[in-house]
């Protein structure tokens, strides 16, 4: 592995090679902290997509366009006067001795729900603000918002006592669910989906699986079924709406054993 000093260098070049790209390429001087935003929250799904494959060469390549990102922030920053890279790494910095009292400070936390209960009200007295929730972006997906709605409160000390009493609360939900689908009555029945989805988070959340996670797993192998399910039927000249559901089984259950 690379030395401290060789880290330091590369991120030194890093450095100059975004100074002469803001001063001579005119895409990167076109741009502001608006029209990189999209890209960077591109960037990010990239990197997600990466990690959740366990290709680490790819980890590496996404983590070095998100951080040129940073970079690009920072040397905007300065260029109004405002902050410079500097700035946002101490800030950062700070921020991580502050919140870390247990290992800079007197601080006693000897596990990680007692580290997140501190963190959350350091945080809060940070902040100034009423609610812990506030510190959930509001742009955040709602199933990711909702495992961070979770946390949030459970570092607050407001969570269920027993993980099981979750999976009865789903088991409600789904009654409430059916009942207001059954009355036709659309907004009743958004909402009480959207308890119902709530309370499978906590479930998921409480026993240590990631909602996010095993969707987007699912999402990628409905994908490959179906993906296989067409190549298969343009194989034997047929279109999917002119096979039957028993024709396109088949091929599903094949797709299913790959």
């Amino acid at each position: 592995m690379n030395s401290r000093q060789d880290k330091l260098e590369a991120f030194g070049r890093l450095l100059d090679i975004m100074d002469t790209l803001r001063a001579e390429c005119p895409w990167d001087q076109k741009q502001t902290f608006e029209s990189l935003r999209h890209l960077t929250v591109e960037e990010t799904y990239e990197l997600a997509d990466a990690i959740e494959e366990g290709n680490l060469e790819e980890v590496k390549k996404e983590l070095g366009d998100l951080m040129l990102h940073l970079v690009f922030y920072s040397k905007m920053g300065s260029e109004s006067g405002a902050f410079d890279v500097a700035d946002v790494l101490h800030s950062v910095s700070e921020k991580l001795i502050h919140r870390h009292p247990h290992i800079y400070g007197d601080v006693e936390a000897s596990t990680e729900e007692e580290v997140k209960a501190n963190w959350e009200a350091i945080k809060l007295k940070e902040k100034g603000t009423s609610s812990v929730l506030q510190g959930v972006p509001k742009g955040l997906p709602s199933l990711v918002k909702a495992i961070r709605i979770g946390d949030k409160a459970r570092g607050a000390g407001f969570d269920w006592e027993n993980p099981a009493d979750v999976w009865l609360k789903i088991k409600e939900e789904i009654s409430e669910f059916e009942v207001a689908h059954i009355s036709g009555n659309q907004d009743d029945t958004e909402g009480e989906l959207g308890d119902l989805l709530f309370s499978i988070v906590n479930f998921a959340r409480l026993n240590d699986l990631d909602p996010e996670l095993a969707l987007e797993r699912t999402n990628k192998k409905f994908i490959f079924r179906f993906t296989y399910l067409e190549k298969k039927a343009k194989e034997i000249g047929k279109s999917l709406k002119s096979m039957t559901l028993e024709e396109m089984d088949v091929f599903w259950n094949e797709a299913k054993t790959l």
